[in-house]
């Protein structure tokens, strides 16, 4: 098992650069080195903070359609390279290939669906009660965005910016993950390619708070985006509050999964085993609390833990691979931190809870089964952001409505499965959840994607996201006496 190597650099005022410093990137499959990628100062952060400043009054005027022309552009050199951003990605985190087929599909699918939205935006009128003005709402790019990147969907999470940021008409400065950079410098290579006019898009990495809070204290960008944790939220807001600003966050969750005595079980398996092992169960809308009726509790669980068995684990390019490694050793032992505390506290670890035997180097850990959890262990507290499904039985008598709202982590997403169709709206009103899913999963550009409370602010996808980098402008005009 060997890693490819990566040379690249940063892309900032329309030119590839080398910064003032570099990080490592390791491949968490095998610890081998991918890159060693430039890392920005505080000069190469103001340097792109000043262009992205000249460059709106340009960007913000250019008309839709040469908007167009350019996100196409950029759209048909993301498609040539599509085996480069994917073996990218493939590398920087270890993701499995198929796994990598999702991100490259996001970036794609973005600046196709952004390019086409943008023309539906249109100016609205508002009556005049009096019947002396006319009165028209006008939709204008906010400004300057500024967007901080999870790791754990490289090129996905640099989509959900990219697209909307290029229609609105707003150049926008992205900071990819230190841990993940790569195939984000490798798009920047691509907008160098098709001749972006300088400014419009940047893309450059920090390795630390200094330079990234110098960005978000900055009085340029007018929106600040991110994907990421409450926490890191938190700090955003607070460093970006030295200007009035606009934010658009994808935060934490602690998704709940409410598994009904008649639910379809092959279903629920599926759909809950499957995005909890995807990426490594690294997903910010992965089931985490797996609530199961009494009544089903003993079927369902024989299908998780056949499912957490049969999961392909590795890295190999020509292996149906379902989970790949988690990010690092520090993310790996803060989960095996969280199954040894479950299993100290009387949860039954029924499949999986270390790392697989056939895989002795890497970050791997083994699709686990939990049973018995209860409202006291760590595991249920917190978004585990791994590969683990952690079942907790109910009854009829159980306080169901407030286990499953009892998220510290805030409301992103809950799932519900019953043939009820009655129970499960019911319980789609009770929950406190940016989206539910009953009885299935279904993500997409043109669905939008947000949460509620401390689970963020705003929306990615669909023409939700795009009036995030949009303000309202009022018109009114006075007519002849």
């Amino acid at each position: 098992m060997t890693t490819a190597t990566f040379a690249k650099k940063m892309y900032i005022a329309g030119e590839l650069t080398d910064g003032q410093g570099t990080v490592d990137v390791l491949n968490p499959a095998n610890d081998q080195l991918v890159a060693s990628v430039p890392t920005a100062g505080i000069d190469d952060a103001d340097r792109a903070l000043a262009a992205a400043r000249d460059a709106f009054p340009m960007w913000s005027r250019t008309s839709i359609a040469e908007r167009q022309m350019w996100m196409h552009k950029l759209r048909d050199a993301v498609i040539a390279n599509e085996d480069h951003l994917r073996d990218c990605m493939h590398h920087e985190m270890g993701k499995p290939w198929g796994n990598t087929q999702e991100d490259f599909d996001s970036l794609k699918n973005s600046l196709e669906f952004y390019a086409d939205e943008i023309a539906r935006i249109h100016d609205t009128a508002v009556a005049d009660r009096a019947g002396t003005h006319t009165h028209r709402l006008v939709h204008e790019p906010a400004g300057v965005a500024l967007a901080f990147l999870a790791w754990n969907f490289p090129l996905l999470n640099l989509a959900f910016k990219i697209g909307p940021a290029m229609a609105a008409g707003c150049p926008i400065i992205i900071r990819p993950s230190e841990q993940t950079p790569i195939s984000a410098y490798a798009v920047g290579e691509l907008c160098a390619q098709t001749g972006l006019p300088p400014g419009v898009v940047q893309i450059l990495c920090t390795d630390g708070y200094d330079v990234a809070d110098h960005l978000s204290a900055s009085p340029v960008p007018a929106l600040i985006t991110l994907i990421g944790s409450t926490k890191t939220g938190q700090h955003i807001m607070r460093t970006g509050a030295t200007s009035i600003k606009k934010y658009s966050m994808e935060l934490g969750g602690n998704a709940p999964v409410l598994i009904f005595p008649d639910a379809d079980l092959d279903v629920a398996a599926d759909i809950v085993c499957g995005v909890k092992f995807n990426n490594a169960g690294q997903i910010c809308v992965s089931p985490n609390r797996v609530f199961v009726h009494q009544d089903v509790l003993e079927e369902f669980t024989a299908q998780a833990v056949a499912k957490a068995q049969n999961a392909g684990v590795g890295w190999d390019k020509t292996a149906d691979i379902l989970t790949g490694p988690v990010i690092d050793g520090r993310a790996w032992a803060r989960l095996k931190g969280l199954i040894d505390g479950a299993a100290a506290g009387g949860a039954q670890v029924l499949a999986g809870g270390d790392r697989p035997g056939d895989l002795p180097d890497g970050h791997f850990l083994a699709p686990t089964v939990l049973g018995n959890v209860t409202e006291d262990m760590d595991v249920y507290r917190q978004e585990t952001f791994g590969p683990i499904v952690s079942i907790i039985p109910f009854d009829d008598d159980t306080d169901l409505d407030r286990m499953a709202n009892d998220c510290d982590e805030g409301g992103l997403t809950a799932y519900i499965f019953t043939r009820d169709l009655a129970l499960a709206e019911d319980w789609a009103a009770r929950l406190r959840y940016g989206e539910v899913q009953i009885n299935g999963v279904k993500y997409d550009i043109d669905l939008p994607h947000g949460g509620i409370g401390q689970s963020g602010i705003g929306h990615d996808c669909s023409t939700l996201a795009l009036h995030d980098y949009l303000v309202i402008k009022r018109i009114t005009r006075a007519l002849p006496a």
